[in-house]
């Protein structure tokens, strides 16, 4: 008799966000477009990464994008926050220290 060998996993075919993280970056963005601060948001879905990147006006680059990488998980941390020049700004393993740089630029938007 022959060895078996299994069959590697499957990959996903895209990388997504959860529900919850869906929730808690549109929550934001929400605050942030009553502020007067974003009009516009688009969302990216590759087999590597998934990406919402945030808009002033719809002609821009993006603000700000908010990418999750699962294959940096056990390294840096799958989430990040790049800026408009493409930048990293915040890198984590959770995505709520990564947004926190952006809900602080919101209380300061309030506050004047």
């Amino acid at each position: 008799m022959g060895s078996v060998t299994p069959f590697p996993a499957p990959q996903p075919l895209q990388v997504a966000f959860a529900r919850t993280e869906l929730e808690r970056i549109l929550s934001l963005y929400g605050r942030m477009v009553a502020a007067g601060h974003w009009r516009d948001y688009a969302i990216q879905f590759d087999k590597d990464a998934a990406c919402f990147a945030c808009f002033r006006r719809a002609a821009e680059r993006p603000e700000y994008r908010i990418e999750k990488r699962p294959a940096l998980r056990q390294r840096q941390g799958e989430w990040a926050l790049i800026g408009e020049h493409g930048a990293v700004l915040k890198r984590g393993h959770e995505l709520g220290p990564v947004l926190a740089p952006i809900e602080r630029k919101l209380l300061k938007l309030v506050e004047e």
